[in-house]
């Protein structure tokens, strides 16, 4: 209110000093005017003898030089009568003077004049001090109200910006839900009757699993309590086994310790067939390689001619990827192959990305899996300061899922920021998908823990923004701790477009679940639909050689046939021999990639 008034009083200032101008030019003119003419009568005078009576005999006594003005009343006054300056020289000089005219006054209102000088300027001064009081009176309230009006907008953008990700966040889970739904009604369709019946047994025992889980929190009784069981029979030593007997008796039995190990499952298989990036986070000993193994299992077993990266800081399998020749063991003296293939994997998204939208849909998956990598993060930092890995990796997060383009980052520790990228803030950590794991491990003999990442973010609003959120998913995860703490199990927090507390199962000697392998489906396809007495023949993916020979045609700007000279000099194809560009071309012409011509040349069929 009070800066409505104020602004309103500053669009009145032109009309205020249109008024001060105005009194104050009245003013300076009735001052100028006070100070000129004169304001009583005056009478003009000289000493003429009486005694002569011609007038050419007074003239002379009369000249101008001899003629005097004095105010009229003074004239007529004893005090002020006029005296002969002559008196002294010229005895017979009379002492009365003669009076010869009376000039009127040419300001007679002189004192008025002056008087609304004084008026009008001290009105203009007046009002000009007015003003700059009263606005000297406004400014602090003003400046209270503008303080008060600014934090007022900040919080409203800040509850707009919080309703839009909220609103984005709903509608996310609303699309993952009814994608769930989609592919489980794609599932039970090509379920036989039997399969159907297994299933639903399955679902009928865990949901008794869950409310028997239920009653026991309701009822007080422990978890672990077998019925008709107290605490002190639980807290009785002698049934007991041992850290090693109990990591044993877990190793070789398949049970279910825990209803949520098939809600930790199928987020895994969630994770693998996301098409949005996934921070692995666990320290040593929570089962980060068996998962990381996992996923590439799952993502090779739903896409064989995935192309799948994997620089890691030591040189294990990968479910196969080390034989295929895809496995960079980091070095940390020479780095350059790191950052080559990481070149390399950016340069392949980046032709991804000029194709039109219909090529899109049948893109094979492009991953690169950064194992280790703050470690390895680190030293390539400090081998290229020049080189910014992590526009790269930002890119990616935002945009490659549209591609079909992800990475895959493994870390020791929660520091979202050493993956490279400056911008991790709240909005962009929603574009990736976290996994975290903690366990109880013995090792060298003596129990470690490690849950330290886990409870990092069970108070962290940046990570879980909902304080009624966190305390459910905090609820859950001591749930569940008690369990992987009982038997040496890692726990799981995952964020899948929502957040997800379960036990991992054991990932080494899992059973496959039902209808949720794509190799199982082409069996029940094949042997419930498939009338055909020819088996369904997969074609061997291309070899790296031949992918590489494949491009350079398809890349080449020139369509004419190409000799294995030509081959040779071309800059993708010179680190490969002479022999390995034989057996390339032969592995194209024999899938009919290319076509194979007189005089040993080659070119595709479309040219």
């Amino acid at each position: 209110m009070k800066r409505k008034q104020f602004e309103e009083y500053l669009r009145s200032g032109t009309a205020n000093n249109i008024t001060v101008g105005v009194l104050a030019t009245i003013g300076l003119i009735c001052g100028a005017k006070s100070f000129t003419g004169t304001q009583q009568s005056l009478v003009e005078y000289c000493f003429i003898p009486s005694t002569l009576t011609k007038p050419v005999n007074r003239q002379r006594y009369c000249t101008p030089n001899k003629r005097y003005i004095m105010p009229e009343s003074e004239f007529y006054a004893e005090a002020y009568a006029p005296a002969n300056p002559e008196f002294q020289r010229d005895n017979f000089l009379p002492t009365k003077a003669t009076r010869l005219r009376i000039i009127e006054p040419s300001n007679p209102h002189k004192s008025i004049w002056g008087l609304a000088s004084v008026l009008f300027v001290g009105g203009a001064y007046g009002l000009s001090k007015a003003r700059e009081w009263r606005l000297v009176q406004l400014m602090p309230s003003v400046r209270e109200e503008i303080r008060s009006n600014w934090l007022i907008s900040k919080l409203w953008s800040g509850l707009r910006l919080h309703k839009e990700a909220y609103s984005a966040q709903l509608d996310y889970e609303f699309h993952q839900w009814s994608e769930n739904r989609r592919i489980r009604e794609a599932q039970l369709s090509q379920m036989t009757p039997q399969e159907l019946a297994i299933f639903q047994e399955q679902v009928r025992l865990r949901a008794e699993a869950e409310a028997q889980v239920q009653l026991q929190q309701a009822t007080g009784q422990p978890v672990g309590a077998l019925p008709g069981q107290s605490m002190q029979d639980i807290a009785r030593g002698d049934d007991k086994v041992t850290g090693s007997q109990q990591q044993t008796l877990q190793q070789n039995t398949a049970i279910s310790l825990d209803p949520s190990e098939s809600i930790a499952l199928n987020t895994l298989q969630a994770l693998a067939r996301a098409d949005s990036s996934t921070a692995l986070v666990a320290a040593p000993g929570s089962g980060k390689s068996v998962t990381l193994n996992y996923l590439i299992g799952k993502i090779l077993a739903d896409s064989p001619t995935a192309d799948i990266w994997v620089i890691s800081a030591k040189n294990d399998s990968f479910c196969g990827l080390r034989e295929k020749e895809r496995v960079i063991v980091f070095d940390g003296e020479n780095p350059d192959l790191a950052k080559e293939v990481i070149d390399n994997f950016y340069t392949d998204y980046k032709k991804r990305k000029q194709l039109p939208e219909s090529k899109r849909e049948s893109l094979p998956p492009l991953i690169l899996i950064l194992d280790d990598w703050l470690v390895i993060a680190d030293q390539l930092s400090k081998h290229y300061s020049d080189w910014n890995y992590g526009s790269k990796l930002l890119d990616v997060l935002l945009i490659g899922r549209e591609f079909n383009t992800k990475f895959i980052a493994s870390l020791q520790s929660f520091n979202l920021a050493a993956l490279g990228i400056e911008k991790m803030d709240a909005q962009t950590r929603l574009c990736l998908n976290l996994l975290l794991l903690g366990n109880r491990y013995i090792k060298n003999g003596r129990e470690q823990e490690s849950y330290g990442v886990l409870e990092l973010i069970l108070n962290r609003g940046d990570i879980i923004p909902g304080k009624q959120e966190r305390e459910q998913i905090k609820s859950k995860y001591l749930e569940v701790k008690t369990v992987s703490y009982q038997n040496l199990r890692p726990v799981m927090i995952a964020s899948v477009g929502g957040f997800v507390v379960a036990l991992m199962p054991q990932l080494s000697n899992q059973p496959k679940p039902i209808a949720s392998e794509q190799e199982y489906l082409d069996r029940v396809f094949n042997l419930e639909f498939n009338l055909s007495s020819t088996p369904q023949i997969h074609p061997k993916p291309l070899s790296e050689v031949a992918k590489k020979i494949y491009e350079y045609f398809q890349n080449v700007k020139s369509k004419t046939p190409k000799t294995l000279r030509d081959l040779k000099k071309a800059d993708r194809l010179s680190g490969y021999s002479e022999q390995e560009l034989i057996d390339g071309l032969a592995e194209l012409v024999k899938t009919e990639k290319i076509n194979s011509d007189v005089h040993d040349s080659y070119s595709l069929p479309d040219w």
